[in-house]
């Protein structure tokens, strides 16, 4: 049952390791002694992959029965021992890109069992430590799952009969630890139950709830009791998995309340539509008409949030208003158009309730008829082309037109992912879709980098996106990110900027389209590397960080 230090488990594992020929070493330490357990494993191997977090104890009592003994031990070692070894390993993960860390919580710790309340709270402890680290550790290839496996051991083995521990044999759980450990796997933030053959995956689930209050009157729990069955009816059940989720419906519960101001339904999922027939009406739909003014000034504060600089005497045209042959940049057709999303226009597409909060932008496609003039008033219209169900999330085809009097200028495609409100049975394609096209399977023809500046979200906001996840720490930390993020659409303009100089000496008449997909972060003085391929008059190119 977990008492004293000896060594014998410990050994017989290393010999049948051995035995089989693989490698291994032991440790007699407490796992409150972290620190000791993983240095034995860099001196016996120089680096440490794989945590799994697996000791422990029981010490079952009725709650009125549990000493401070009885809880602080079970707290120890089950919830701080995982925390503490986990810890010695982090920073050694971090440094090598890559860790894989296994947390063993229990079903007593999801469902609750009579006589554990220690236990079941360390379990359950040991789940949300996991769901923390699943969010810090994966921009640095760490993942971090958890099992609640239902095995026989040490632990178990005084509790069930000997036909029952056989046929719950560690064996049947070690195959799951495997996978989630291993470098293809791409699991992370799971919680899973396995036994006896048979693996389960668990997720939370939340209901549409209501909103029990109105603007100027305050909350009751007459009110509570009488929108009880709406709060705890899983009919159209939401399933959140990140606390952005969670935040971002209580933001709409509260735009909701403001500009309706009476007690209603709380529409918190992202797509209330119980049915693809309820994106009848949202297909189609054209949004209002508007009106995109900008001077030089704009275009020049455009050509700098996308890193244009008289670094490059080319760049002049673009950056000085008295120069000869001064241009806007081709891709400044994507901020006249974004309005469209910027102005909360999507909020307004009948048949659709979209979570702003929720939202992604995935792909872009910019074509131009025409140079962009120098400064002018251009009329937008949007209409949503399509929606497709691509499973994890739904996506909408925005397409906005720009005209210059009656003559069309330029055509935007914005692509956008509303994240968890897909698996409503529609159609994943669309021959509506513009396509980006797969680079060439060679060597690159040619290269460029551009190193980012501290302030390059800070200066490309100025072109009109003020979300504050590009510049507010505390905001950028809520949406799982340590600090804030370079704008997808300003690497954007970094990427059809150095195609535009590598293979068009900057003229800006030979820009015809450009197609892009938003894969990963960039941070603020990041260098960025376009790589790029020439097959007719196509440049392919793909844009990523630069690690020296």
């Amino acid at each position: 049952m977990g008492v004293g230090k000896g060594s014998l488990a410990a050994d017989k594992v290393v010999e049948e390791i051995r035995r089989k020929g693989g490698k291994a070493v032991a440790n007699y330490d407490s796992v409150e002694a972290g620190e000791k357990v993983v240095k034995t494993a860099l001196d016996a191997f120089g680096r440490i992959d794989v945590v799994i977090n697996n000791a422990g104890i029981l010490r079952d009592r009725s709650f009125g029965r549990i000493s401070d003994e009885d809880w602080d031990i079970i707290q120890r070692v089950h919830l701080r021992g995982s925390f503490l070894v986990t810890r010695a390993a982090w920073d050694h993960m971090k440094k090598q890109k890559f860790g894989r860390i296994i947390m063993t919580s229990s079903a007593s710790g999801i469902y609750g069992n009579f006589g554990q309340a220690n236990y079941c709270a360390a379990k359950l402890g040991l789940l949300g430590l996991s769901n923390c680290l699943a969010v810090e550790g994966e921009k640095s290839n760490i993942h971090c799952n958890t099992i609640a496996p239902t095995a026989g051991s040490r632990l178990t083995q005084n509790i069930l009969p000997d036909d029952l521990l056989e046929a719950l044999k560690p064996d049947y759980v070690a195959p799951l630890v495997l996978w989630l450990c291993h470098e293809s796997c791409e699991e992370n933030g799971g919680l899973f139950e396995v036994g006896a053959g048979w693996i389960g995956k668990l997720r939370w689930e939340r209901t549409l709830g209501a909103i029990v209050r109105q603007r100027t009157q305050p909350m009751t729990p007459e009110a509570v009791k009488a929108n009880w069955t709406k709060i705890c009816d899983f009919d159209n059940a939401t399933k959140p998995q990140r606390i952005q989720e969670s935040i971002g419906g209580i933001i709409e519960a509260l735009n909701k309340i403001d500009s309706d101001g009476g007690v209603s339904a709380n529409h918190t999922s992202n797509v209330t539509s119980t049915a693809t027939s309820g994106f009848a009406g949202a297909i189609g739909h054209k949004l209002p008409p508007f009106s995109s003014s900008y001077t030089e000034l704009d275009t020049i504060m455009y050509a700098l949030g996308v890193g244009a600089s008289l670094k490059e005497p080319k760049d002049l045209k673009f950056i000085y208003e008295g120069s000869s042959d001064f241009s806007c940049l081709p891709t400044f057709g994507v901020i006249l158009a974004q309005k469209s999303i910027m102005g909360g226009g999507l909020a307004e597409i009948p048949g659709l309730s979209v979570n702003l909060a929720k939202v992604l932008h995935g792909e872009q496609y910019l074509e131009l008829y025409k140079p962009l003039p120098r400064a002018g008033k251009l009329k937008c219209e949007a209409i949503v082309a399509d929606v497709l169900d691509k499973g994890s999330g739904l996506i909408i085809l925005m397409d906005v037109y720009s005209y210059s009097g009656e003559e069309l200028i330029c055509y935007n495609q914005f692509s956008i992912f509303v994240v968890g409100a897909g698996g409503f049975g529609g159609k994943r394609t669309s021959d509506k879709a513009k396509v980006a096209v797969a680079i060439p399977n060679r060597p690159p023809d040619a290269v460029l980098t551009d190193t980012t500046s501290l302030n390059q979200a800070a200066l490309y906001r100025l072109s009109g996106d003020w979300n504050p996840l590009h510049i507010d720490p505390d905001f950028a930390n809520l949406a799982g990110f340590d600090k804030p993020i370079l704008h997808g659409l300003c690497t954007f303009g970094f990427s059809a900027r150095h195609v535009l100089q590598q293979f068009a000496d900057n003229d800006v008449s030979r820009f015809k389209a450009i197609k892009v997909r938003f894969a990963k972060p960039v941070y603020p003085g990041q260098t960025l590397q376009t790589e790029m391929w020439k097959e007719g008059n196509r440049i392919h190119f793909q844009t990523k960080v630069w690690i020296m």
